[in-house]
């Protein structure tokens, strides 16, 4: 039975940017603030193994530049 309080993408493989509720579901789900998960999307498009790969890079990114900077 639907749990009709829990509100999902119909489709889990793509983020719309354009509905409010979803991008909320998103920015919860993947831990990203707004703005960076409007960035990403329009950079590498709408699915989500491409967004999840994006901010993996950003994030080993930002780990090797912490590491330098030590």
């Amino acid at each position: 039975m639907d749990d009709l309080h829990i509100k999902r993408p119909e489709d889990t493989t793509k983020i719309n940017i354009h509905e409010d509720w979803e991008l909320n579901y998103w920015i919860k789900e993947l831990h990203t603030p707004k703005d960076e998960l409007i960035e990403i999307v329009k950079k590498v498009g709408v699915y989500v193994s491409d967004v999840k790969e994006e901010l993996k890079k950003r994030h080993s990114r930002s780990m090797s530049d912490n590491s330098r900077s030590r």
